[in-house]
């Protein structure tokens, strides 16, 4: 061999085992590629189920704290509405304690509470409804009687039994009545 020949021969067997190692190379590379991406994959999931469940329990917080809320509301609003509510009753009170006054005079009283008591029920925005000689109207009223009678018109309130009641467009209670035709 001459010496050229012993000079490559170590080169080429160099190059052959670099030419070996760099497939393993690339992929001991394209390995810590995958891992490091996977890495971070596993991160951004945790960083995910982190942010479900802060959001989760925000939500949950917001949904209790609504209701109560809306518990307090009611609470209030009922307790508005009995306290306008308790003069009437201290009327009634003091109607049913007096026992020397006269008929007209205890008359009076009454009606001056039932006075009271709707301009308390006006003050909070309920309204009456239901009279004789209106026409009929089956949202607000409830017919229990029917009478034929030529002399009024057709779906007209003869009597009225109970009045109804609304709150703005709510009906609280329809007004009882008998109908003609």
């Amino acid at each position: 061999m001459s010496e050229e020949t012993k000079n490559t021969a170590p080169v080429e067997e160099q190059e052959a085992e670099n030419t070996k190692k760099k497939p393993q190379l690339k992929k001991n590379a394209k390995i810590a590629e995958l891992e490091e991406n996977v890495q971070k994959a596993e991160q951004a999931l945790k960083d995910s189920e982190d942010k479900f469940l802060r959001l989760a329990a925000e939500y949950d917080n917001f949904r209790k704290r609504s209701f109560k809320e809306k518990d307090d509301i009611r609470v209030s609003s009922k307790t508005d509405v009995i306290e306008k509510l308790l003069p009437v009753i201290d009327n009634f009170e003091r109607a049913a304690l007096n026992n020397a006054t006269e008929l007209e005079d205890y008359r009076k009283g009454i009606d001056m509470t039932f006075r009271q008591f709707m301009d308390i029920l006006s003050s909070i925005g309920v309204e009456a409804f239901g009279a004789e000689g209106e026409t009929f109207d089956p949202n607000f009223h409830s017919a229990v009687m029917h009478v034929d009678d030529e002399s009024l018109g057709e779906n007209v309130i003869v009597q009225v039994f109970s009045k109804g009641y609304k709150l703005g467009d709510k009906v609280i209670r329809p007004a009882v009545v008998k109908v003609a035709n």
